[in-house]
């Protein structure tokens, strides 16, 4: 009976709790909903751009593998700084060069092992003519000995500041909420955006130290590739980590224990590590592309990358950066109309 009864007691506190029960049966689908979308989707096309050198022979067997071909060479470099090009073949004194964007390992290796198998299948016309010679290889970003985890190591700075921040202030906020401290705030003559500012504050400095140990660690500690300017690094860290910060306190208005915050994880951080470029975007269905455009951590991944990886500076980084800062103002914004709701003042 005793065993009973506190099954019931359990049983009637969930089904009160209509949050705790939508995490535990829509998130899971959610999350593997998104897996699907993220490791099924469309097969990987390369972008690859031919010179007028190249025998039509070549472009017609890359289409057949499903390549993105063109021939538009006069534009080629400059699209291949800035990641729409994948490769660049051309012929020069009748050796075939490869010019790669490089900043991606796994790209590089699929499209050096496809244009060498092309290249190969495309026997000479001519009867004992030379075989193709292998291509000579050149990068844009990074080298031939860019491991994975130099490209993919600055996302998971950007994913590890983003997370921990955005836990650590949601619940710290909670609990002054909870614990009294906010009710008192609002019954004091300050006012609604001077307690956001200052708890933003007060955390940012915890945060801030955080992004620094974090981009110091990794570089210094874990040899990860740092070709770019390690100011910018910490200044897109720490401006992850404060939208981080911003967006943690705002959900945490709307959480009434720890548990209730934990339970935003599945729905506002796990999308946005498989949509942060974590994984290959250009494999994404076409009509779920545009919800990285919505995403913070897309904008710092994206930022940090550039810098460590491909060594650019602030004209490419500074559309992330500003979109950054809208970000936090925002949420900001609302945090401060968030307060509404506990006590008008």
């Amino acid at each position: 009976m005793r065993i009973r009864a506190l099954m019931l007691r359990i049983v009637r506190q969930f089904r009160r709790d209509k949050r705790s029960l939508a995490l535990m049966f829509i998130a899971p689908m959610l999350i593997l909903f998104l897996m699907s979308l993220v490791f099924q989707g469309e097969p990987f096309k390369p972008a690859i751009a031919l010179d007028s050198s190249v025998p039509a022979a070549v472009e017609t067997r890359l289409l057949e593998r499903g390549a993105a071909v063109d021939r538009d060479a006069a534009s080629a470099p400059e699209r291949l700084r800035d990641g729409r090009l994948d490769a660049y073949l051309q012929l020069e004194d009748g050796r075939p060069k490869l010019t790669i964007e490089g900043s991606d390992p796994n790209v590089s290796r699929a499209v050096v092992t496809l244009l060498q198998s092309v290249l190969q299948s495309v026997r000479p016309e001519a009867e004992n003519a030379p075989a193709p010679q292998a291509p000579e290889v050149e990068y844009v970003y990074g080298d031939a000995d860019l491991a994975p985890f130099d490209s993919f190591g600055p996302v998971l700075i950007g994913v590890f500041a983003f997370f921990f921040v955005f836990l650590m202030a949601g619940v710290a906020f909670l609990r002054e909420r909870t614990g009294g401290t906010l009710e008192r705030l609002l019954a004091s003559p300050i006012r609604r955006w001077e307690i956001v500012a200052g708890y933003i504050g007060g955390f940012g400095l915890f945060t801030v130290l955080q992004a620094c140990l974090i981009a110091a660690f990794a570089i210094a500690v874990l040899d990860m590739r740092m070709a770019g300017s390690f100011g910018y690094v910490l200044l897109i860290t720490i401006l992850l980590s404060i939208t981080a910060l911003s967006l943690g306190v705002l959900l945490s208005s709307f959480a009434n224990n720890e548990f209730q915050m934990i339970q935003f994880i599945p729905l506002v951080i796990v999308p946005q590590i498989f949509f942060s470029g974590l994984f290959n975007l250009d494999t994404i269905s076409d009509w779920l592309s545009w919800i990285h455009w919505g995403m913070p951590l897309y904008y710092g991944a994206d930022a940090l990358r550039d810098v460590m990886v491909r060594g650019l500076g602030w004209s490419a980084i500074a559309r992330d950066v500003f979109v950054l800062l809208g970000f936090s103002f925002a949420f900001m914004l609302l945090n401060v109309a968030a307060l509404r709701k506990h006590r008008k003042l």
